[in-house]
Parts: structure tokens; C-alpha cells; sequence
């Protein structure tokens, strides 16, 4: 179906299927009229989680490819659906309690901003911006307007990932020096920037996909629907996906704000893709949870980690990574168990090194292992400790019941029950620290340095890169 035929098939049934606004007051049960923007892939499971509350409505869909919008009006055949965000804010306004961003990370920002505008609270996928001072505005806006937000890490969430939060802070391996992290998974791009042009599929609006940033010609297998986050205009790279999810507890648990100096060993910047190896690190100021300063080294691409000491695992000479195809989420946990079992890292994960030991966070449904002089010590009684302490519960290892905490977390704070874990405030912060690093992948091997008053790079060279020009579309 192109947009042609979706549209006039959609105003056809949403001219009767909307309630009007006023019938919303008379639940007897508050309730959340939730619009979505950009509702495929990760957008789609970001619908599926936030419909799944017992309290949502689902009144507004948005995307730039009609077959995405036609898939999720089937689900939802009483909302009203659109291309244009801007065009679905300024009509529906007064008919919109909340927005849920899920779109390509360089109209992150621009769609957000514009929600927040309209006083909607807001739940944006990670990273939250595709600019420092984007993420620095969201704070802002966020905090003046006085909105719910939340930042879409589910993981955050996860017993797991609170867990390892609450062993790190009640003092489990001592004061915290140094943290890797890593995922061998690969968006980046070595090549050579397409030429040529070829013809926009009917289903796809290539204006508004390219929404604020430059103009482009489409070319098929680069950037819709699924490799835009190798590229510089549109993603953040490893970095800016997993990098995000893993580098989250750490950041949380030790309290951290934004670095210091960023380096990234990486190759040689192309103008159009991100590395697809990187080797980035940080230096953090002191914490309550750190020594002096933090050193934070994160690995990303095909191969990674290399070997280190700090990595090394009881049992094994680092033999390491073995190649795992796609897997279920019950097999990856099956195999990450089994390998760490034989001294082999899991495939993804985060190693915090301390005055008393090591902590390692398997990414993810994995709990936490510590390692004192290259032996695993057993740590049930300190986790049963910590969660009656900060009220965790139970070991939870279900990923259906873990996946919509996040999202419900949100909508419960929309409708006055309690707050967010993951609000802009929080989350603008974890962001700019990932956004530096992408950014280090332009001066390769090189320390930047930061100042987070001002925001803005001792060298001059890089502050060119905390912002973009905004296209009129």
C-alpha cells in the first residue's frame, strides 16, 4: 500500500473511529491518551510495551512509511494516523496526554522538544539526543516545565541491573577505580559514501525520514528502515546503542556525571560512518562510590574486548569470545552462563574494579559475579542483604515480566503513581557522556578535554560537533 492509498484508507475510518475529546473525562478510571512517534521496529515493541498498561489509550500513530503505520493500525484501529508529527501535535493537541518518541535518533530531539512544547510529558528512546546541546535543551525544557520524562533504557529497570546498582553502593568490592564495559556488535561503517540515487519506495515520505537534518538522496541499504545508526547524520554508532544500555548501571550505581577527558582509538574519520571498532575512554571526577578519579575504557566491534587483566576470568587464560550467532533471549542467558562457567566472557557486558574486587554485570538477565585474586566468591547473603534493603523483591529471570516495567513506570508517573528512574535529568547526563564519545571517533587517538560548565571542548576544533543546523522540511 503507498501513502496515497493508506491515507485515504485511514480518513476514511478515523472520521468515525476517534472519540471525541470531551467522552475521555467521563472514565471512571483516569486514563493516558498516549500518540507515538515512529512505530516500527524498536518503535513497535516501544507500542506494544506502553499499550500493554491497563490504563493506555493509544489515540495518535505516526510514521514516515505507511506499511509500519498500516501494521500498527491493525492493533489499534482507533487511532488516528500520520506522517507528519508536527502535523499530529498541531491538530490533536487537546487529545494527547503523553508522547512516546521512537524515531531514527537524529529526530529525537526535534520531535521531543516540539511535544514538550505542547506540554506532553514524554518517553524517548535512547540515546536521548543526537547532539550535546540537543540533550542539554531537552534537560532544560523538561525541568522548566516541570514534565514527566523518561528515557528509554528498559533495562534500567531489570532486577538484575538494580541489583548490581545496590551491591556496588553498599560497598561490595570497595571504592570503584576503574570500569570496562563492552559489545562486540558492529554500527559502524568503513566504506566509502554511496553514490548515486535511487527511487524512493512508494511507502516511504524521504523528506520527512530525513526530517531536520541535510538533505540527501535516498539510496537503497544505507539508511531506511535499519542502517541509519551506522552513519554520523542519523546514529551514535555501538556507542549510542548498546553503549547506552551498558554503560547505564555503572554510570548509576557510581553516581557518575559528565567526563572529564574522552580518547578514542579508532581509525581514521571517512565523514560518513562511525568506526567500526572503538576503543573509547574516560576519566571521571571523584564520587562517593569512586577513588580519586574514574577510569572508564569501553570496546566496541567485531573481536571485542581484547584481553586484559581486569577481564580475565577464574578458570580460563582468557580464551575468551566465542562466536554466537542470533539467539533467544533463554539461550543467550544459557550460553553466558556456561561460558562464564569455563573463564570465557559473556558476549556484552561491564567489569567494575575495586580496592576489594571485581564485579562482573553480564548484559544481560545474568546477576552479578565478584572475583577477589582471580577466584568467584559467593555473594547470596549480600544479595539477599541488599534487596531487603532497597526493597528489590525477588530474583526475577522472566523477561516478559521484566520488559514493560520501564514503560508502565512511565505512564503510572503520567498518572500521578509515583516517579521515573530514567527522567531527562538523568538521562540527558548519560547521554552527553556517550555523545562525547562519539564524537572523540572524529580526532582519533587524541584527549579531549571537557568543560561541563561552559559545555564546550578545550579544543576548539571539536565544539563543532556539539551541535547541528537544523533544515526547514
Amino acid at each position: 500500500m503507498n501513502k496515497r492509498e493508506f491515507l485515504k484508507s485511514a480518513a476514511a475510518v478515523s472520521s468515525f473511529a476517534l472519540l471525541p475529546s470531551g467522552a475521555w473525562a467521563f472514565s471512571e478510571e483516569k486514563r493516558l491518551r498516549t500518540a507515538h512517534i515512529g512505530i516500527g521496529n524498536m518503535g513497535g515493541e516501544d507500542l506494544k510495551a506502553i499499550s500493554s498498561h491497563k490504563a493506555v489509550d493509544v489515540v495518535a500513530l505516526c510514521d514516515v512509511d505507511s506499511i509500519y503505520l498500516s501494521k500498527a493500525r491493525k492493533q489499534h484501529p482507533n487511532a488516528r494516523v500520520f506522517f507528519d508529527y508536527r502535523v499530529m501535535l498541531e491538530e490533536m493537541g487537546d487529545e494527547i496526554d503523553a508522547v512516546i518518541v521512537s524515531t531514527p535518533d537524529h529526530t529525537h530531539a526535534p520531535a521531543s522538544l516540539l511535544a514538550m512544547e505542547h506540554n506532553k510529558p514524554v518517553y524517548c528512546q535512547k540515546p536521548l539526543t543526537h547532539y550535546v546541546q540537543e540533550s542539554r535543551e531537552m534537560m532544560k525544557v523538561a525541568k522548566e516545565k516541570n514534565l514527566v520524562t523518561q528515557m528509554g533504557i528498559q533495562v534500567h529497570s531489570f532486577f538484575d541491573y538494580r541489583l548490581a546498582t545496590a551491591l556496588i553502593q553498599s560497598g561490595i568490592i570497595g571504592k570503584v577505580h576503574t570500569v570496562r564495559a563492552w559489545s562486540p556488535k558492529n554500527w559502524g561503517y568503513n566504506g566509502p559514501e554511496p553514490t548515486g540515487e535511487d527511487p524512493v519506495p512508494d511507502q516511504l515520505d524521504w523528506n520527512l525520514w530525513l526530517g531536520t537534518s541535510k538533505k540527501r538522496p535516498y539510496k537503497e541499504g544505507y539508511y531506511h528502515p535499519g542502517n541509519w545508526r551506522k552513519l554520523l547524520d542519523y546514529g551514535c554508532g555501538t556507542l549510542g546503542d548498546m553503549g547506552v544500555h551498558i554503560f547505564d548501571t555503572p554510570y548509576n550505581a557510581l553516581e557518575l556525571d559528565v567526563p572529564l577527558t574522552v580518547k578514542n582509538d579508532c581509525r581514521q574519520p571517512n565523514g560518513f560512518g562511525f568506526p567500526e571498532n572503538n576503543t573509547v575512554t574516560y576519566e571521571f571526577p571523584k564520587t562517593p562510590y569512586t577513588t580519586k578519579t574514574l577510569k572508564w575504557v569501553w570496546y566496541d566491534g567485531p573481536g571485542m574486548p581484547p584481553e586484559h587483566e581486569d577481564l580475565k576470568l577464574p578458570g580460563a587464560d582468557q580464551a575468551g569470545k566465542k562466536e554466537q550467532k542470533e539467539q533467544s533471549v533463554e539461550d543467550k542467558m544459557s550460553l553466558d552462563v556456561q561460558a562464564a562457567g569455563e573463564g570465557q566472557l559473556p558476549e556484552q557486558g561491564a567489569m567494575f574494579i575495586g580496592k576489594k574486587g571485581r564485579l562482573l554485570l553480564p548484559h544481560f538477565m545474568q546477576l552479578p559475579t565478584k572475583i577477589v585474586k582471580g577466584k568467584y566468591v559467593d555473594i547470596s547473603k549480600e544479595i539477599e542483604e541488599v534487596s531487603k534493603e532497597y526493597n528489590l523483591g525477588e530474583i526475577i529471570r522472566n523477561y516478559e515480566s521484566e520488559g514493560p516495567k520501564h514503560y508502565h513506570q512511565f505512564v503510572d508517573a503520567c498518572l500521578g503513581k509515583g516517579e521515573t528512574t530514567a527522567p531527562f535529568s538523568y538521562g540527558g547526563k548519560l547521554t552527553e557522556t556517550i555523545l562525547l564519545g562519539t564524537i572523540a571517533c572524529r580526532f582519533p587517538n587524541q584527549t579531549l578535554h571537557w568543560d561541563a560548565e561552559k559545555a564546550k571542548f578545550q579544543e576548539e576544533e571539536a565544539n563543532q560537533y556539539l551541535s547541528g543546523d537544523y533544515r526547514e522540511f
